[in-house]
């Protein structure tokens, strides 16, 4: 049992592993971040458009247990969504049942990405770009409306080929 809870970093992106997605900011140790994510009840869910709202993502995760509370992902300047939530379940069960069901399924005509997380911590609500939003939207290259059109540094040089 104890070999299920060491978390081996060159282990990180194997299927096998409990979580894709890592905070970087974790207050602990790699293995206290797995072994918090072994029992946690709460899901990160990325890849959301900017216009997903707090009820739809009630209505779509409350189809796998019953949940105790969604915190939307704002962008640390402007407060508005940039993209990701957390979804707090009452039960490690019900999050399960929610994250086999849902992960990969469309929202807002957008394929979500649905991974478990160590446990919201006040302030991890906001996005962590040098822009506010998230860091991986600063480097995106495409159009892509359900994000908010160009990344930050091409809208600032006047936009791409439209």
């Amino acid at each position: 049992m104890v070999d299920q809870l060491t978390f081996d970093p060159r282990n990180r992106n194997r299927g096998d592993s409990i979580s894709q997605y890592r905070d970087q900011r974790y207050k602990g140790t790699l293995k206290e971040q797995e072994i918090a994510l072994r029992s946690s009840a709460t899901l990160y869910i990325g890849n959301l458009s900017y216009y997903t709202r707090e009820e739809q993502v009630y209505e779509l995760f409350g189809r796998g247990g019953d949940v105790r509370r969604v915190i939307m992902g704002l962008d640390r300047f402007r407060k508005t969504p940039c993209g990701f939530c957390f979804v707090e379940f009452y039960t490690r069960m019900d999050a399960e049942i929610a994250m086999e069901a849902l992960n990969q399924t469309r929202l807002d005509e957008r394929t979500v990405r649905v991974d478990w997380d160590a446990g919201f911590v006040e302030g991890r609500q906001y996005g962590r770009g040098k822009h506010g939003g998230q860091v991986r939207d600063e480097y995106r290259k495409d159009y892509d409306p359900g994000r908010g059109g160009w990344n930050k540094m091409i809208a600032s040089r006047g936009g791409g080929d439209e």
